[in-house]
């Protein structure tokens, strides 16, 4: 990808996911071409990630990217022009961020759990099926419990959240967290003045990311954010954690659409509480 590819590749981002999304009634996942074309403009921006296109003709029909920063690859979002789709092109951008992400311990990506033509590709091609997964969107408010801290995150948190992160997952996101543009507003939950979880795009659900120790931690987390922030949090939340899935439709948030964690290569199934990103 190019900087002048990125208008085309936004706009076809939007119309790609606008067009499935209204296919099963579910609400776009863009709300404007800007918004897809600002998301493109950031990915491409990023050193970490490996941004790649396919064109017919001289002309872009469609993108990839591969996020890169750490040791587990996350893939997305890939997109093709509507009149191309169903005809190889979105095998061949998988193929080509598969390939670049070899050296990865693995890859992960997240997909709309209705759509059965990426589920077979991402099958077909050798990812497995992880976890069901929701969007899930709402504004709880409360006290968080006793011996608990919520804040922003600061410099000196950033190792204290790769311990968290590698005691959850086995490996840490540290590199991601750090690009992670300032706008999401990551936070951090201390217990008892020990860091124990943090959160790192908590209102824009594709780029964040979140895990906890214990669910008493990420609950607190949750809490202490949402009363610190004027607009709902957008999450991703795996929903065989049942507690937690059913605290968030409990305290007033709405899942939205459902989706499926699939991963190649290295996984460890978590040993806390977490959230993925749209690429893991």
């Amino acid at each position: 990808m190019q900087p002048e590819d990125v208008e085309t590749c936004g706009r076809i981002c939007y119309e790609a996911f606008k067009g499935i999304a209204e296919r099963h009634n579910f609400r776009k996942d863009f709300p404007s071409p800007e918004l897809a074309i600002g998301l493109t403009q950031h990915l491409l921006a990023d050193p970490g990630v490996f941004n790649v296109v396919a064109e017919s003709e001289g002309q872009v029909i469609g993108s990839n990217h591969l996020q890169e920063h750490d040791a587990i690859a996350g893939v997305g979002p890939i997109t093709i022009e509507p009149d191309a789709q169903a005809k190889g092109v979105g095998r061949m951008l998988m193929q080509a961020v598969i390939e670049r992400g070899k050296n990865h311990a693995g890859i992960r990506l997240l997909q709309d759990s209705f759509n059965m033509a990426s589920l077979s590709l991402y099958a077909s091609l050798g990812f497995d099926v992880r976890e069901p997964v929701v969007i899930i969107e709402g504004a709880p408010r409360g006290e968080i419990p006793a011996g608990y801290e919520v804040r922003p995150i600061r410099e000196e948190d950033y190792d204290a959240c790769a311990e968290v992160c590698r005691s959850v997952h086995g490996f840490d996101r540290l590199n991601e967290l750090k690009h992670t543009p300032p706008a999401p507003n990551p936070f951090v939950a201390l217990r008892g003045g020990r860091l124990t979880a943090y959160i790192s795009a908590p209102q824009f659900w594709p780029l964040n990311h979140a895990v906890a120790e214990t669910e008493e931690d990420m609950l607190a987390l949750l809490i202490g954010v949402s009363n610190q922030c004027t607009e709902p949090l957008s999450v991703l939340l795996p929903t065989r954690q049942a507690t937690l899935f059913r605290w968030c439709l409990k305290n007033g948030m709405r899942a939205v659409k459902p989706m499926t964690l699939m991963s190649m290569g290295e996984y460890h199934a978590p040993r806390g509480c977490y959230l993925p990103s749209v690429g893991y």
